[in-house]
């Protein structure tokens, strides 16, 4: 391949607040008055210095020091609400953690439930009668199809501000079904990485690209000192040939930017098109150039047995240079080294996939769940506005291992230069374009079908690429 073509191609939330104890009520013992009358007044006063209302609830009672700022969901004392979802425990009792002063103020209980069967189950539940009263969508698509069954109800306009403030807008637009809006994101991650070894690039006298240029160039460097730059696996058991579609989509998003990314994923723009064809050509020049892949494992067909896992293992040993993989991956280097270390001067870390044109700026490909609520009370209400907070995000974020992309999250609130600060740092970028990942945006007979299984013969049969276009378009629902 080419060079040329290679390139081608509601009054919101404060955070901190102090456990404590109740402010003092009127009344006493008899020599109690003038205390009485100094709480009360010291009360009023601190009321004024929060907005100018009582420290009281919604039902009239005095409210708990350190409660001031759950003020708006006040009055829903004795109430439970459940929260069905996919994601399972150990991460339960982090969210558990991250709502519980919400919990203590309110005196509404949430109660968590994780299936692993989530997809199937909630429709099935939603027909049966059984609609949890929040559940958290993993992917657009879904809400979609819940909302056309009738599953979900609008959110409030509270939870729509936060949003507003808060977030990109592409993501109130993965939340928003047929111009209402249903959902506001949860937890966030990050596409749009390419890891390294700070180590191997420090010995060998190499920098981090900032531009597409750079990165190729750094490349063929690599290739001119006997390492071949990019490693690469396909395989995921059922799910086999999904890190491919990743490949394409983040160049899809650098080539043509976010409008024409939505109409490829709405089949406006069929895979059989230039645009396409242009940018699998680009794909080809990086994951199929046999002299940059496959570091580590072998030609080019062994990117199509290599588990997805296993794909970064050449990098710490300077076999691999490069691979292009998605925030998650953080996870796995200690598969390969026990004494793997993850930062800016460890065994490995990574960089922004730098994009192609300067139209179309710091485009990210990422993903994440949205909270869509299944009841019409003022608790379920008051639940999902609280879980679009930015106090709630900085909670769960400060837990470690979730990132969100809501930008009233301090950077700080995350461990230094670690992945998780590295990619809020990306998706709280207003200026940036996100999308979510296309894939999981497509009909499944497609995304997590026909592409997969095209792509993935792409790289183990060397199949055509008008052939593979082809036959995802022919893949994709009548209606």
């Amino acid at each position: 391949m080419t060079a040329i073509k290679r390139r081608r191609g509601m009054a919101l939330l404060a955070g901190g607040l102090a456990a404590g104890m109740l402010l003092a009520a009127c009344g006493g013992s008899d020599d109690s008055a003038s205390d009485s009358t100094a709480e009360d007044t010291a009360a009023e006063e601190t009321a004024e210095d929060s907005g100018g209302e009582d420290a009281t609830d919604e039902g009239g009672g005095d409210m708990a020091a350190g409660c001031e700022a759950y003020a708006d969901y006040m009055g829903n004392e004795g109430a439970t609400v459940n929260v069905f979802t996919s994601i399972l425990p150990p991460e339960q009792q982090l969210f558990e953690e991250a709502w519980a002063q919400f919990e203590e103020c309110t005196g509404i209980d949430i109660v968590y439930e994780a299936s692993d069967q989530f997809e199937a189950q909630l429709p099935t539940r939603i027909a049966g009668g059984n609609a949890p009263d929040i559940a958290w969508i993993p992917q657009p698509g879904l809400l979609e199809r819940l909302v056309a069954d009738g599953g979900p109800v609008a959110a409030p306009a509270a939870t729509e501000a936060l949003v507003d403030e808060y977030w990109n807008p592409a993501w109130k637009d993965y939340g928003t079904v047929d111009g209402t809006f249903y959902a506001a994101p949860l937890g966030s991650n990050m596409k749009s990485f390419v890891w390294y070894s700070p180590q191997v690039f420090a010995e060998n006298g190499y920098e981090v690209p900032t531009t597409w240029d750079e990165l190729w160039a750094l490349s063929d460097q690599m290739v001119a000192d006997g390492i071949k730059p990019w490693c690469g696996g396909l395989e995921s058991g059922g799910a086999t040939g999904w890190p491919a579609t990743d490949w394409l989509e983040q160049v899809m998003l650098r080539l043509y930017g976010g409008d024409v990314y939505d109409q490829w994923v709405s089949h406006e723009l069929l895979f059989q098109s230039p645009e396409v064809e242009a940018a699998m050509d680009t794909v080809a020049g990086w994951m199929k150039n046999p002299e940059y892949v496959n570091g580590g494992y072998g030609d080019v067909q062994t990117v199509a047995l290599t588990p997805f896992q296993d794909a970064g293992a050449g990098i710490p040993a300077g076999e691999c240079g490069m691979l292009q993989q998605a925030s998650f991956y953080a996870n796995f280097w200690q598969n390969f080294d026990e004494n793997a270390t993850v930062g800016p001067d460890g065994t490995a870390y990574a960089f922004f996939l730098p994009e192609i044109s300067s139209e179309f700026p710091q485009p990210v490909v990422g993903g994440g769940e949205f909270v869509a609520a299944f009841a019409d009370r003022p608790e379920v209400a008051a639940v999902q506005t609280y879980m679009a907070s930015p106090d709630f995000h900085t909670k769960k974020a400060a837990l470690g291992n979730w990132v969100s992309a809501n930008s009233g999250v301090p950077l700080d609130t995350y461990a230094a230069d670690s992945i998780d600060q590295l990619s809020a740092e990306f998706l709280t970028d207003p200026n940036g374009i996100f999308r979510f990942d296309a894939s999981d945006l497509m009909p499944a007979a497609v995304g997590a079908g026909e592409m997969w299984t095209q792509m993935t013969a792409w790289f183990a049969e060397d199949k055509p690429t008008a052939e593979v276009l082809a036959d995802i378009d022919a893949a994709w629902p009548a209606s």
